[in-house]
């Protein structure tokens, strides 16, 4: 992306914008801000300012820092219109807003000396009062977040669009070993991020039926009669950028009702009848993924989707119609993203809004459509990819079933031409599925309507087209390509690591921190014993810092001069965290034997959340914890062996844990995982990995290279051939002693507490099914874990692995993938803003 030369905006004399204790970044200015929101925003005195009190009021003083420019760009887009980013997501997994602004905004020090005017020593203590946004569940809301930020940084003008959960999916807790979850009431104390915009609110659409009429010039047209009515209101939280002054926004909508309260049925003694319509509605923006293990649960995940996409689509055509720009010219003006398929009713309902309300034809609408959306994909698990069956989305969504269905015969028409005769080819392709039941295949629907479709790494995007959708990438391979997946170095290092950010502003200077690739100056010093062991001691700072953290919310102790070994993020089969349980059981049966000897202390720490309604991740939740239960009471592991799993993994846990690990498990069976984010967290802070060929750890290894990562299992190819030849599990179980050893404990109930019962379903898949290739990898994996020992022995070069995965880190920064969705997918470039105030003039 070029820069071009900054729009100047010259602020129109509001007094408040070049008022200090508005705007300015002096810890006096943020202390004046502070005490007046106390007073007039919280409507407290100082003296009894609590500590929540003074993080609302700090985050309130720097929330107007953030409006000014938000503002300021916000005009500047109206008098100069640039292409700007839609990015649609189920899901924005921000993460806690006030350090990471006060890093944007380069105040950390500032706010430090604001609040020790108010008797706080540590700016720590503040900001461990916020709690964390329910906005995300896993990487697909974390990469959201990290583009946004991206976005902001690179000044490119851009909206996050998706929905203000009340609740996110739930907090984590651990009784018995089980996940227990409770509700994630995590706006209970008030969000102080978050600007509500009730006059720019917009009403959806559900159920009904669907007219036919014909206009007063004879045009033939379709409406939707819906029967069920929700109002979309939008929340904005501001999105600023690191050290410029471009400030996006977050877009959230809160579902509420057309009307909320029935004054017949109450007067009557219909109590419930009386709020029934505001209740229903309002649970469209309840709860973040509703189980839909269910009917009822499955019909409002859909209903979900559907009122987050409709209000973002009508917000985009309603800015339009204030600029009083041509319709035609829209794909110009906005570049729309569908993160995943959770937001592909975009299609369908784009068309419905430019045909049905905007009377465009349909060739029209179809040009507009195709030109300004695309789709990235995120999964290549098949059972991923969404499918709603016909009854449901015909309920639901009458009008966009037609629609839908004429694209679907537009489409295959053109297949037909392509492949004369083959009705197998249309059987595929096709956006209903006729196998079994008939269901609307969003993926497909998100492809078809798609100028681009994109994989999130290398190996996923070829996979994605060899595998997954050959045949659509035969029709159109001009449309597929790939935008490996990067992180903020902002949240990731900057903020999360203090002590290595310092370290390196002192050897390679700041750059590094807007020019990730800049971290490749850290080469040079891999050879200098003295900067190597400052190196470590920085680590083990961190370390540190995570073994305090472990201890008050578990009670364990744990060694930080042991190698941390860790496995965090969702708990799926296919990210095989049983993998790791046996081979860490198998480590307890080799230290009992005596045959360990030269194995160096580990403390092995898992943490992940497991969807409600799947049995098999939480009882492998179950499993982590049988075995921790069992190594920690065991004396012969003491300064050994220590393993735990840290409940309610999230954002500001992950903050503690990336800067801390030693050794990172990127496990998961290779071809199964897109890319991953968190092994690209763990090398920027110089752990090393352990890890299949999957994901983007084909693309971490080349960078930082093979003898600085510990590669072990099969590659997606030779599982595919495994599995053609009939693999048979219980015969590679007959091969490996040690795990038939480990095998027997467990069926024994040796980490259960005596219950036989409790893992059978576990061993039982494994042994007689292993989709996801288990025992398969078992004995490679256990090879790997001993050159991971005697690497660690080695301190020398242990420190020279680490110095370079974070150097050779620079690649998977999310500030590199925006430019590469900017320059091949969206064609959005940057747009800087320089603000100029001017103080009203005295008279």
């Amino acid at each position: 992306m070029t820069n071009p030369t900054p729009a100047e905006f010259r602020l129109p004399t509001p007094g408040c914008y070049a008022d200090p204790e508005r705007s300015g970044l002096k810890a006096g200015e943020l202390f004046d801000g502070m005490t007046e929101h106390l007073f007039f925003t919280l409507g407290k005195l100082a003296p009894s300012a609590t500590k929540h009190d003074l993080y609302m009021a700090l985050s309130y003083a720097v929330r107007d820092r953030l409006m000014m420019r938000y503002l300021v760009g916000k005009q500047a887009l109206r008098e100069t219109p640039r292409k700007t980013v839609a990015y649609l997501s189920a899901e924005f997994l921000i993460g806690p807003q006030l350090g990471n602004n006060l890093v944007m905004l380069g105040i950390e020090e500032a706010a430090t000396l604001a609040l020790r005017q108010f008797g706080v020593r540590s700016l720590d203590t503040v900001l461990e009062v916020e709690e964390e946004p329910g906005l995300g569940n896993g990487g697909l809301g974390r990469l959201a977040a990290c583009y946004m930020e991206s976005l902001a940084s690179l000044q490119v003008p851009a909206v996050g669009y998706g929905i203000r959960y009340e609740f996110g999916i739930f907090d984590q807790l651990i009784r018995d070993g089980w996940q227990v979850e409770i509700t994630d009431k995590w706006l209970k104390a008030g969000w102080p991020w978050e600007l509500p915009q009730p006059d720019e609110a917009c009403v959806v659409g559900f159920g009904g039926h669907t007219e036919s009429y014909t206009d007063a010039k004879g045009h033939y047209h379709s409406r939707w009669v819906p029967v069920e009515h929700a109002i979309g209101i939008p929340h904005d939280v501001p999105v600023l950028g690191y050290q410029v002054n471009t400030c996006n926004r977050l877009r959230l909508w809160r579902a509420d009702a057309t009307e909320s309260f029935d004054f017949y049925a109450f007067n009557i003694g219909d109590y419930y009848g009386a709020v029934e319509e505001k209740v229903g509605s309002e649970t469209l923006s309840k709860v973040l993924y509703p189980n839909d293990g269910t009917d009822e649960g499955r019909r409002l995940r859909l209903k979900q989707q559907h009122f987050f996409v409709s209000c973002s689509l009508q917000d985009m055509l309603r800015s339009f119609e204030k600029r009083q720009i041509p319709l035609e010219e829209f794909p110009q003006h906005w570049a729309i993203q569908m993160n995943d398929t959770h937001p592909a009713i975009a299609v369908a309902e784009l068309m419905r809004l430019l045909i049905d309300e905007k009377y465009l034809t349909w060739d029209a609408a179809w040009s507009i459509t195709s030109r300004c959306l695309a789709y990235t994909n995120h999964t290549l698990l098949p059972e991923a990819l969404e499918k709603w069956n016909l009854p449901l989305f015909a309920s639901l969504l009458p009008r966009h079933l037609e629609i839908i269905y004429e694209i679907n015969r537009r489409f295959l028409q053109q297949v037909r031409l392509r492949y004369p005769g083959n009705n197998q080819i249309l059987r595929t392709l096709s956006i209903i599925d006729e196998d079994g039941e008939k269901a609307v295949r969003m993926a497909h629907l998100a492809t078809i309507g798609s100028h681009h479709v994109n994989g999130v790494a290398a190996l996923h995007s070829e996979l994605v087209k060899t595998n997954l959708m050959p045949e659509f990438s035969a029709l159109w391979p001009e449309k597929f390509t790939n935008v490996t997946n990067g992180v903020t170095p902002r949240r990731w290092l900057a903020l999360a690591n203090p002590k290595l950010r310092a370290l390196l502003n002192e050897v390679i200077g700041e750059g590094w921190i807007q020019d990730l690739d800049q971290l490749s100056k850290l080469e040079a010093f891999q050879d200098d014993k003295n900067f190597l062991e400052r190196w470590e001691q920085t680590h083990l700072a961190a370390k540190r810092n995570l073994s305090n953290i472990i201890h008050r919310r578990t009670g364990i102790l744990v060694d930080p001069t042991s190698l941390f070994d860790v496995q965090v993020k969702r708990i799926h089969e296919y990210k095989r965290q049983h993998l790791n349980a046996l081979q860490v059981a198998a480590q307890y049966v080799r230290i009992k034997e005596g045959c360990a000897d030269h194995m160096p202390p580990r403390t092995v720490l898992f943490g992940g959340k497991a969807a409600p309604g799947y049995y098999m991740a939480k009882l492998i939740i179950r499993f982590l914890n049988g075995i921790a239960d069992t190594i920690n009471s065991d004396p012969d592991m003491d300064g050994r062996l220590r393993v735990l799993f840290l409940p309610d993994y999230n954002v500001t846990t992950g903050q503690c844990i990336y800067p801390a690990s030693d050794l990172s498990e990127q496990i998961s069976t290779a071809g199964k995982e897109a890319s991953g984010t968190g092994n690209m967290k763990f090398a920027l802070n110089g752990s090393l990995t352990v890890g299949t060929l999957d994901g983007a750890n084909l693309e971490i290894r080349d960078r930082v290279g093979k003898e600085n990562f510990f590669l072990f299992g099969y590659t997606a190819t030779e599982l595919r051939n495994l599995h053609q030849d009939g693999y048979r599990p219980w015969e590679v179980l007959a091969r490996q002693p040690l795990l038939q050893q480990v095998v027997n404990l467990v069926t024994q109930g040796h980490f259960s507490n005596g219950d036989r019962e409790m893992f059978q379903p576990l061993i039982h898949n494994l042994t007689h099914c292993d989709p996801f290739f288990v025992f398969a990898d078992f004995e490679d994996y256990l090879r790997a874990q001993e050159d991971v020992s005697q690497a660690w022995l080695d301190r020398p070069r242990w420190n020279r692995m680490s110095l370079l995965n974070c150097a050779r880190n620079g690649f998977f920064s999310s500030d590199r993938s925006v430019r590469e969705y900017c320059e091949h997918i969206w064609k959005a470039r940057p747009f800087p803003v320089e603000v100029k105030c001017e103080l009203p003039s005295v008279t």
